[in-house]
């Protein structure tokens, strides 16, 4: 290949967004930004909200960057987190920003839902753990709160989904961002109508649904119109970010376990059927959708929220860390004096971290950190020996062991906490990609232009084109400290 292909990949998360630009030779794939934005959310007369037409403006400055540059884009995709949705009226038109999978509507939701559909139905059917947040339970309270609502609703459309729409004007929903919901049928890989009947919700309002590497379409002529001439076409990437982030694991045989690390981790493994029992079910283990019709088994665990919300704490009270300054405190603390349960409800919201890690400390009778380092050491532990519990209970369930766990996403420069996972599950750990959705997203583009032909070469191509660290776990004494404190953290922590 004598020229460049570039395609445009737009990476949206929780917090920010970006527009990568992807430059494969044949060999190698380049990753350039070409625009980053904030994701800020919105509260609104006590409900939060996603600023979709902000972000889709930002979007729309990230495509008229390569437009001004005269860069000819293939294809272009989009992903973003999952679950949350935007809901269309019968003329098409938004109705109103979606809601942001935190907001408070959902809370205690599980208990109302229950006694519409049994959630061991729910779970049985979609093969999704219970989290309040779920698309289903959103949709039971909006229905429970605006009945009438869903009269005046002709569409729904995920995240991704929905910002394609305003890109093409094309309705489509992408198969492994409609896995999150507990919307989806696992086994069968269809919308589970059986029960969004049962909530009174219409199946009409929902796109049709298509695989990664669907071509979707160019953008509209009222686009390009404002825009200038864009030739890419659209594609339906892996939209859910880490079915892109998993993708791009640079695995050459397939048998490892996966930590894609952010603001949440999941931690999982790739398999080739759904695995959904009452043992799954009661560990509260999820069966998402991945590329190429595999399933990625895995668990949510807070990730690193508590050492982000921990540091927005100490700006607050006048002292900014950068997380070099804060991982190099951790680093000078001692290792291994107190733990928390990162999934503990209490560090699920925004709030005082710090003072709510004391707590717990103090709580389960055992030593309360003081310092900066002491606090941020004792997140990164718990993580670590989160991972072992998770790592372990994979094991035991899927009867496969790993020959290494793969971390991908921001955490990998967490070099600290990379190590201690290596030395908490006693296995190597390879870490990288730092941005694995976006090279994800880009993999899926070149999969539907024919330059890739299976996840194995897909994964070939990660592994040719980003350095990547190598973690080997410690014997001896060292093994033993890590044991004991595992042992420690089993009796504070659950699954």
């Amino acid at each position: 290949m004598n020229n460049k292909l570039k395609m445009l990949a737009i990476d949206l998360g929780a917090s920010s967004g970006r527009g990568i630009i992807g430059e494969y030779d044949g060999q190698k794939l380049d990753l350039f930004e070409n625009h980053r934005f904030p994701n800020i959310p919105v509260n609104v007369t006590g409900r939060l909200y996603w600023d979709i037409l902000r972000i889709f403006n930002e979007i729309k400055t990230s495509v008229g960057k390569t437009v001004i540059a005269g860069e000819d884009i293939a294809t272009m995709g989009i992903d973003t987190w999952g679950v949350d949705y935007g809901l269309l009226d019968r003329q098409g038109r938004l109705m109103s920003n979606p809601v942001h999978y935190r907001d408070i509507r959902t809370d205690g939701i599980e208990s109302y839902m229950d006694n519409i559909i049994p959630l061991s139905e729910i779970y049985m059917t979609t093969g999704i753990q219970s989290l309040e947040f779920n698309t289903i339970y959103q949709l039971a309270a909006e229905k429970r709160d605006d009945a009438a609502l869903f009269e005046r609703v002709g569409g729904l459309l995920f995240i991704p989904d929905l910002l394609n729409y305003f890109l093409t004007g094309l309705r489509a929903t992408e198969y492994t961002v409609a896995s999150t919901g507990a919307l989806i049928n696992a086994a069968e890989r269809k919308f589970a109508f059986d029960l969004t009947d049962r909530l009174g919700i219409s199946r009409d309002i929902f796109a049709p649904m298509v695989d990664p590497c669907n071509k979707l379409g160019g953008l509209s002529k009222a686009l390009t119109d404002e825009i200038g001439s864009f030739g890419a076409t659209v594609v339906n990437v892996a939209s859910h970010d880490t079915a892109s982030a998993v993708l791009s694991v640079p695995s050459k045989n397939g048998d490892f376990v996966f930590i894609s690390s952010g603001t949440w981790s999941l931690m999982g493994i790739e398999l080739k059927a759904p695995l959904i029992n009452d043992e799954t079910r009661a560990m509260n283990f999820t069966n998402e959708g991945g590329a190429n019709g595999t399933v990625r088994f895995l668990k949510n665990i807070m990730g690193l929220w508590i050492l982000q919300e921990s540091r927005r704490q100490w700006e607050r009270q006048g002292t900014e860390y950068s997380f070099a300054e804060l991982e190099e405190a951790a680093r000078a603390a001692e290792p291994l004096t107190c733990f928390i349960d990162p999934d503990d409800k209490m560090f699920s919201t925004p709030g005082n971290m710090p003072k709510r890690i004391c707590e717990y400390c103090a709580r389960t009778n055992q030593k309360v950190p003081e310092s900066v380092g002491e606090i941020v050491r004792c997140i990164m532990d718990s993580l670590a020996l989160k991972y072992r519990m998770v790592f372990e209970k994979i094991v035991s369930l899927t009867q496969k062991r790993p020959k290494a766990i793969n971390i991908v996403g921001g955490g990998t420069k967490d070099k600290l906490l990379c190590r201690l996972t290596c030395e908490a599950c006693n296995i190597p750990v390879i870490a990288g990609p730092v941005e694995a959705t976006s090279a994800g997203n880009l993999l899926v583009q070149l999969m539907s232009l024919g330059e890739l032909n299976s996840l194995e070469q897909a994964r070939e191509l990660i592994s040719a084109s980003f350095k990547l660290d190598t973690y080997e776990p410690s014997c001896g004494e060292e093994r033993e400290k890590w044991d004991a404190a595992y042992d420690r953290f089993c009796k504070i922590a659950k699954m």
